[in-house]
Protein backbone atom coordinates (compact mmCIF):
# COMPACT_ATOMS: atom_id res chain seq x y z
CA UNK A 1 0.00 0.00 0.00
CA UNK A 2 2.80 2.43 0.92
CA UNK A 3 4.66 1.90 -2.35
CA UNK A 4 1.48 2.13 -4.40
CA UNK A 5 0.41 5.35 -2.66
CA UNK A 6 3.83 7.01 -3.03
CA UNK A 7 4.08 6.16 -6.73
CA UNK A 8 0.56 7.20 -7.69
CA UNK A 9 0.47 10.80 -8.94
CA UNK A 10 -3.02 11.66 -7.72
CA UNK A 11 -3.16 9.50 -4.60
CA UNK A 12 -3.27 12.52 -2.31
CA UNK A 13 -6.27 13.96 -4.14
CA UNK A 14 -8.04 10.62 -4.08
CA UNK A 15 -7.74 10.07 -0.34
CA UNK A 16 -8.74 13.72 0.27
CA UNK A 17 -11.90 13.45 -1.84
CA UNK A 18 -12.89 10.06 -0.44
CA UNK A 19 -12.42 11.13 3.19
CA UNK A 20 -14.31 14.40 2.66
CA UNK A 21 -17.10 12.57 0.84
CA UNK A 22 -17.44 10.18 3.76
CA UNK A 23 -17.53 13.14 6.13
CA UNK A 24 -20.34 14.71 4.08
CA UNK A 25 -22.34 11.48 4.18
CA UNK A 26 -21.95 11.23 7.97
CA UNK A 27 -22.96 14.88 8.38
CA UNK A 28 -26.19 14.32 6.42
CA UNK A 29 -26.87 11.08 8.26
CA UNK A 30 -26.42 12.30 11.85
CA UNK A 31 -27.05 16.07 11.40
CA UNK A 32 -24.73 16.94 14.28
CA UNK A 33 -22.10 19.69 14.51
CA UNK A 34 -19.64 17.07 15.74
CA UNK A 35 -19.77 15.35 12.33
CA UNK A 36 -18.10 18.21 10.49
CA UNK A 37 -16.88 17.02 7.05
CA UNK A 38 -13.57 18.88 7.29
CA UNK A 39 -12.85 17.56 10.78
CA UNK A 40 -13.74 14.01 9.76
CA UNK A 41 -11.64 14.31 6.59
CA UNK A 42 -8.57 15.54 8.48
CA UNK A 43 -8.95 12.80 11.10
CA UNK A 44 -9.29 10.05 8.49
CA UNK A 45 -6.30 11.28 6.48
CA UNK A 46 -4.08 11.41 9.58
CA UNK A 47 -5.22 7.91 10.57
CA UNK A 48 -4.58 6.59 7.04
CA UNK A 49 -1.08 8.05 6.84
CA UNK A 50 -0.24 6.74 10.31
CA UNK A 51 -1.55 3.21 9.80
CA UNK A 52 0.23 2.72 6.45
CA UNK A 53 3.36 4.64 7.51
CA UNK A 54 3.09 7.13 4.63
CA UNK A 55 5.01 10.38 4.96
CA UNK A 56 3.27 13.73 4.76
CA UNK A 57 5.56 14.70 1.87
CA UNK A 58 4.24 11.77 -0.19
CA UNK A 59 0.65 12.75 0.54
CA UNK A 60 1.35 16.43 -0.16
CA UNK A 61 2.82 15.74 -3.61
CA UNK A 62 -0.52 14.42 -4.78
CA UNK A 63 -2.79 16.67 -2.71
CA UNK A 64 -1.03 19.93 -3.63
CA UNK A 65 -3.17 20.19 -6.75
CA UNK A 66 -6.12 20.93 -4.48
CA UNK A 67 -4.29 24.08 -3.33
CA UNK A 68 -4.57 25.46 -6.85
CA UNK A 69 -8.34 25.54 -6.37
CA UNK A 70 -8.24 27.62 -3.18
CA UNK A 71 -8.00 31.03 -4.81
CA UNK A 72 -10.72 30.41 -7.44
CA UNK A 73 -12.94 28.95 -4.72
CA UNK A 74 -12.45 32.07 -2.59
CA UNK A 75 -13.31 34.31 -5.55
CA UNK A 76 -16.55 32.37 -6.06
CA UNK A 77 -17.73 33.74 -2.71
CA UNK A 78 -18.49 36.94 -4.63
CA UNK A 79 -21.60 35.27 -6.11
CA UNK A 80 -23.82 35.26 -2.98
CA UNK A 81 -22.43 38.70 -2.11
CA UNK A 82 -23.56 40.04 -5.49
CA UNK A 83 -27.01 38.55 -5.00
CA UNK A 84 -27.37 40.53 -1.75
CA UNK A 85 -25.71 43.72 -3.06
CA UNK A 86 -28.68 45.97 -2.25
CA UNK A 87 -28.65 44.76 1.35
CA UNK A 88 -24.91 45.47 1.50
CA UNK A 89 -25.41 49.05 0.32
CA UNK A 90 -28.14 49.59 2.84
CA UNK A 91 -25.97 48.40 5.74
CA UNK A 92 -22.57 49.38 4.35
CA UNK A 93 -21.32 51.40 7.33
CA UNK A 94 -22.43 48.82 9.90
CA UNK A 95 -20.99 45.97 7.84
CA UNK A 96 -17.56 47.58 7.45
CA UNK A 97 -17.46 48.51 11.14
CA UNK A 98 -18.35 44.96 12.11
CA UNK A 99 -15.67 43.43 9.89
CA UNK A 100 -13.00 45.83 11.16
CA UNK A 101 -13.99 45.05 14.75
CA UNK A 102 -13.73 41.32 14.07
CA UNK A 103 -10.26 41.59 12.55
CA UNK A 104 -8.90 43.83 15.32
CA UNK A 105 -10.37 41.58 18.02
CA UNK A 106 -8.74 38.52 16.45
CA UNK A 107 -5.32 40.19 16.21
CA UNK A 108 -5.55 41.55 19.76
CA UNK A 109 -6.44 38.10 21.13
CA UNK A 110 -3.37 36.58 19.47
CA UNK A 111 -1.16 39.36 20.84
CA UNK A 112 -2.48 38.82 24.37
CA UNK A 113 -2.05 35.06 24.04
CA UNK A 114 1.54 35.52 22.84
CA UNK A 115 2.32 37.72 25.84
CA UNK A 116 0.63 35.38 28.35
CA UNK A 117 2.39 32.28 27.03
CA UNK A 118 5.72 33.99 26.19
CA UNK A 119 5.65 32.96 22.53
CA UNK A 120 8.61 33.83 20.34
CA UNK A 121 8.13 36.05 17.29
CA UNK A 122 7.92 33.17 14.80
CA UNK A 123 5.19 31.41 16.80
CA UNK A 124 3.34 34.68 17.31
CA UNK A 125 3.12 35.59 13.62
CA UNK A 126 2.18 31.99 12.79
CA UNK A 127 -1.07 32.51 14.73
CA UNK A 128 -1.90 36.02 13.47
CA UNK A 129 -3.76 34.97 10.28
CA UNK A 130 -5.85 32.30 12.05
CA UNK A 131 -9.21 33.80 11.04
CA UNK A 132 -8.62 34.30 7.31
CA UNK A 133 -8.97 31.82 4.47
CA UNK A 134 -6.01 29.50 3.84
CA UNK A 135 -5.05 31.06 0.51
CA UNK A 136 -4.47 34.44 2.21
CA UNK A 137 -3.21 33.12 5.56
CA UNK A 138 -0.39 31.11 4.00
CA UNK A 139 0.95 34.21 2.27
CA UNK A 140 0.75 36.32 5.44
CA UNK A 141 2.53 33.69 7.54
CA UNK A 142 5.30 33.21 4.99
CA UNK A 143 5.84 36.96 4.56
CA UNK A 144 6.06 37.57 8.32
CA UNK A 145 8.38 34.64 9.01
CA UNK A 146 5.88 32.20 10.50
CA UNK A 147 5.60 28.44 10.10
CA UNK A 148 3.26 28.02 7.12
CA UNK A 149 2.17 24.36 7.66
CA UNK A 150 1.27 25.19 11.28
CA UNK A 151 -0.64 28.26 10.13
CA UNK A 152 -2.68 26.08 7.78
CA UNK A 153 -3.54 23.74 10.63
CA UNK A 154 -4.54 26.64 12.89
CA UNK A 155 -6.74 28.15 10.16
CA UNK A 156 -8.51 24.83 9.60
CA UNK A 157 -9.10 24.32 13.34
CA UNK A 158 -10.47 27.87 13.64
CA UNK A 159 -12.83 27.31 10.72
CA UNK A 160 -14.03 23.94 11.97
CA UNK A 161 -14.75 25.30 15.45
CA UNK A 162 -16.63 28.21 13.89
CA UNK A 163 -18.62 25.85 11.72
CA UNK A 164 -19.48 23.66 14.70
CA UNK A 165 -20.36 26.27 17.31
CA UNK A 166 -21.28 29.52 15.50
CA UNK A 167 -25.02 28.83 15.45
CA UNK A 168 -25.01 27.84 19.13
CA UNK A 169 -23.04 30.95 20.11
CA UNK A 170 -25.41 33.20 18.16
CA UNK A 171 -28.31 31.62 20.00
CA UNK A 172 -26.65 32.01 23.42
CA UNK A 173 -25.70 35.64 22.72
CA UNK A 174 -29.20 36.28 21.30
CA UNK A 175 -27.87 37.51 17.97
CA UNK A 176 -30.91 37.34 15.70
CA UNK A 177 -30.14 39.77 12.87
CA UNK A 178 -28.98 37.76 9.80
CA UNK A 179 -26.52 40.48 8.75
CA UNK A 180 -24.87 40.48 12.19
CA UNK A 181 -24.69 36.67 12.19
CA UNK A 182 -23.03 36.58 8.77
CA UNK A 183 -20.45 39.23 9.62
CA UNK A 184 -19.54 37.55 12.91
CA UNK A 185 -19.15 34.11 11.35
CA UNK A 186 -17.22 35.25 8.27
CA UNK A 187 -14.78 37.48 10.12
CA UNK A 188 -14.11 34.85 12.78
CA UNK A 189 -14.04 31.56 10.87
CA UNK A 190 -13.53 32.35 7.17
CA UNK A 191 -14.68 29.95 4.41
CA UNK A 192 -15.39 26.91 6.58
CA UNK A 193 -17.56 29.02 8.85
CA UNK A 194 -19.22 30.57 5.80
CA UNK A 195 -20.45 27.16 4.71
CA UNK A 196 -22.39 27.02 7.98
CA UNK A 197 -23.67 30.58 7.45
CA UNK A 198 -25.03 29.53 4.05
CA UNK A 199 -26.95 26.72 5.74
CA UNK A 200 -28.47 29.30 8.10
CA UNK A 201 -29.77 31.50 5.27
CA UNK A 202 -28.99 33.45 2.09
CA UNK A 203 -28.37 36.74 3.91
CA UNK A 204 -26.10 35.10 6.48
CA UNK A 205 -24.17 33.38 3.70
CA UNK A 206 -23.78 36.55 1.64
CA UNK A 207 -22.60 38.66 4.58
CA UNK A 208 -20.25 35.91 5.73
CA UNK A 209 -18.80 35.66 2.21
CA UNK A 210 -18.20 39.40 2.17
CA UNK A 211 -16.63 39.28 5.63
CA UNK A 212 -14.31 36.47 4.60
CA UNK A 213 -12.95 38.41 1.63
CA UNK A 214 -12.71 41.83 3.29
CA UNK A 215 -11.33 40.39 6.55
CA UNK A 216 -8.57 38.72 4.57
CA UNK A 217 -7.57 42.00 2.94
CA UNK A 218 -7.72 43.95 6.21
CA UNK A 219 -5.75 41.24 8.01
CA UNK A 220 -2.93 41.51 5.45
CA UNK A 221 -2.36 45.11 6.60
CA UNK A 222 -3.29 44.53 10.24
CA UNK A 223 -1.01 41.51 10.69
CA UNK A 224 1.94 43.48 9.29
CA UNK A 225 1.33 46.16 11.92
CA UNK A 226 0.75 43.73 14.82
CA UNK A 227 3.83 41.70 13.86
CA UNK A 228 5.93 44.63 15.05
CA UNK A 229 4.41 44.59 18.54
CA UNK A 230 6.32 41.48 19.64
Amino acid sequence: MKTLFENAVYSGIMISFVSYGLGTVLKKRFKSALFNPVLISVTLIIAFLTVFDISYESYSRGAEYISFMLTPATICLAVPMYEQFELLKKNFRAVMTGIASGVITSLLCILLMAVLFSLDHASYVTFLPKSVTTAIGMGISEELGGTVPLTVGIIIITGVLGNMFSEIICRIMRIKDPVAKGIAIGSASHVIGTSKAMEMGETEGAMSSLSTVVSGLVTVAGAAVFAGFL
